[in-house]
């Protein structure tokens, strides 16, 4: 990896991902999200780890965009265009479907494509003074890649007004409309993200990785012959798998499983 971003794994298996820019409040261009693709591809992958932090230095989180790369975009025709596009959208879908629990450690303010990576975490912490801002119409432009992303996070209405207005809003309103899970004070981001954590290793990783999949599926879906089905193989599944066995024999003597023994 480049200076862009970071890529750290620690002892117990946390990866932290580091957006990597503070002298452009970690916008991202092409390059960044080359390299955040090769990250996630690398996290999901990677069969010792356990939970991927994503994090920025200094202390913005991430301002979208970078205004060098848009600039260039002037010049690109559709055929270009989309193909740039598809990169994003792309590296957006990898840490979305990431077969890892995903935190966003939002450390400061996040604007446009910033809003997007952190409504693909499963779970998302910021501070009291962290700003959030869906800016692109404001430049004639759409957020499209993010839209699916941001839209499950916080839903169809809240998405057209803040899509919209292009208004800023608060760490607050952030967490009341779901895009954050939790606002602390900057002293206690840490913290909470390591409960996070702790809470996710004391999982089994299988399990996570397959309820991620189960939420996806049933989301938005009748609740009918089809799904009913597809939830019961799901439990059948894990129930006979290696570490479903393990899981439930843990459970009834009384002892740690071996995914809790590190």
């Amino acid at each position: 990896m480049t200076d862009l971003i970071t890529y750290q794994k620690d002892a117990q298996g946390v990866i932290t991902i580091t957006l990597n820019r503070p002298d452009k409040h970690n916008a991202f261009n092409e390059e960044m999200i080359a390299q955040l693709m090769d990250a996630f591809v690398m996290a999901h992958r990677d069969k010792t780890a356990r939970v991927v932090v994503l994090t920025a230095s200094s202390t913005s989180f991430c301002a979208g965009a970078d205004l060098k790369w848009m600039k260039k975009m002037v010049d690109y025709d559709y055929e270009t265009n989309h193909k740039d596009a598809m990169q994003l959208a792309l590296m957006l879908n990898q840490l979305y479907t990431l077969n890892k629990p995903t935190i966003a450690r939002v450390n400061g303010a996040a604007f446009g494509g910033a809003v997007g990576l952190i409504s693909c975490c499963d779970v998302a912490v910021g501070t009291k003074l962290s700003k959030f801002c869906l800016s692109e119409v404001l430049l004639g432009l759409a957020p499209a890649t993010i839209a699916p992303y941001v839209i499950k996070a916080i839903g169809a209405r809240n998405a057209k007004r803040y899509m919209l207005s292009a208004e800023v809003f608060s760490a607050r309103r952030a967490r009341r409309i779901g895009l954050l899970s939790e606002v602390v004070s900057e002293e206690d981001l840490d913290q909470t993200v390591t409960m996070f954590i702790q809470k996710f290793r004391a999982a089994s990783p299988q399990a996570l990785a397959m309820t991620k999949q189960l939420v996806d599926m049933c989301d938005g879906q009748n609740i009918d012959a089809t799904l009913m089905q597809k939830t019961a193989a799901t439990i059948a599944t894990i129930r006979v798998s290696e570490e479903g066995q393990e899981g439930l024999n843990a459970f009834f003597t009384k002892r740690k499983a071996n995914w809790q023994q590190d």
